[in-house]
């Protein structure tokens, strides 16, 4: 029989058992904790995407759509996506981790869109942005987001004003071939000695076949705008939005006084002279509409056919054509077509039933289609008489008609 230990000791063969559990709790601990880690992090990853994003497995099957990326819209929605579409929108989520920081805005373009209620996408005319199926290369969608590289834009909306350049951009920018700035970057007026490495830095990433774009309505009446786009690319292509010049000029002016109350009214500041019936033309809302003015400096640079000149009347009345024209135009497929559209009554507008990167319809914002203050008949008959001989020239420049005296 063994003699009993000294008292208070255990015994050596449960040393080895405590030691045994105790690493094994270790262990336990951490991989738990590693796992916790792992989870936070891609928990993370997923909290800067604004939309869920449901990547492509090696086989190409998710979400029951065998081949097919999916990409989810909104919260309560899953849109399935061309790829062109996710290779954009998965750009634009790496753009907005970045959080780099843009030119800022001019021209009253902040706010410029809103969202409105679900229930008015359900007007006729087909299903909204994003809402077509294609097939996605095989692959893992998250791969794309390092993808792409900043070009000079191809194309420019150069003006005018008040014409409609918002709107314009912002419906381009459903095309999942379009990458355009948010902001007007105002490089070739006021920027130009900060170089096209700059200017460059502020523009999205592309993707081969992708278009880069950016709109700065002031271009169109820089006199060294024409110049400067050209050295940098004489195969950039121009869009110019046009409007009756009068409209043009009270939105102009209507714009300016919701921002200073205080100024003089549109009448004293149409005319030198009133008695006289003097046109005041040093006045920026004036001098803007003198279209075929501006229009000469640019075709010592450009050729006609390397401008296209969009109606602001048609984008309200008919913006399907008219951005069926900017496709063409453009060398894209008409993919934005009028099943993308509604007209909000209330705002007297267009509007997108599903805008980039949203499932919810969008409308101007609330800076755009400001009612214009009432102003005086004959003031009004005086500015037409002064804008005819330029506008007839002006039709005659671009071969179009746009009607304004008619």
């Amino acid at each position: 029989m063994a003699p009993p230990g000294p008292a208070g000791a255990h015994p050596t063969s449960a040393e080895p058992l405590s030691r045994n559990i105790f690493r094994k709790f270790l262990l336990m601990l951490c991989s738990l904790l590693t796992s916790l880690y792992v989870f936070y992090c891609l928990a993370e990853r997923c909290q800067t995407l604004s939309g869920p994003v449901v990547g492509l497995s090696g086989s190409g099957e998710e979400a029951g759509a065998p081949g097919r990326g999916v990409l989810a819209g909104g919260p309560r929605e899953l849109a399935v996506w061309p790829a062109p579409a996710q290779r954009k929108r998965l750009l634009q989520l790496q753009q907005r981790r970045r959080r780099r920081p843009t030119a800022p805005r001019d021209d009253g373009d902040e706010a410029a869109w809103e969202e409105e209620t679900p229930g008015l996408a359900g007007g006729p005319g087909g299903s909204g942005a994003g809402s077509s199926v294609a097939e996605a290369p095989p692959g893992t969608l998250a791969l794309l987001l390092d993808e792409g590289s900043k070009q000079l834009p191809q194309a420019i909306i150069i003006g005018v004003k008040k014409g409609g350049t918002r709107a314009l951009l912002e419906f381009l920018r459903v095309h999942p071939d379009v990458r355009a700035v948010g902001a007007e970057p105002h490089f070739f007026d006021r920027s130009y000695d900060k170089g096209l490495a700059w200017y460059r830095d502020l523009m999205p990433r592309t993707l081969e076949g992708q278009i880069t774009m950016e709109k700065t309505p002031s271009y169109f009446v820089t006199r060294e705008a024409p110049a400067r786009i050209s050295a940098m690319s004489k195969d950039t292509k121009l869009i110019v939005v046009v409007r009756d010049p009068v409209t043009r000029a009270i939105s102009d002016y209507t714009q300016t006084l919701s921002k200073r109350p205080d100024i003089p009214t549109f009448e004293s500041l149409t005319f030198k002279n009133r008695t006289a019936g003097l046109i005041d033309t040093s006045w920026s809302a004036i001098q803007i509409g003198i279209y075929a003015k501006h229009l000469e400096h640019w075709l010592r640079h450009f050729p006609l056919g390397q401008m296209l000149f969009v109606s602001g009347e048609r984008l309200i009345s008919d913006p399907a054509g008219e951005l069926g024209r900017v496709q063409d135009f453009l060398g894209l497929k008409r993919i934005i077509t009028d099943k993308h559209f509604y007209f909000n009554k209330t705002k007297g507008f267009p509007c997108l039933k599903k805008a980039e990167g949203s499932s919810r319809p969008h409308c101007l914002g609330k800076t755009k289609g400001r009612p214009h203050p009432d102003i005086d008949g004959e003031v009004v008959r005086r500015l037409r008489d002064f804008y005819r001989p330029f506008n007839l020239k002006f039709y005659q420049m671009t071969g179009h008609d746009f009607g304004w005296d008619g």
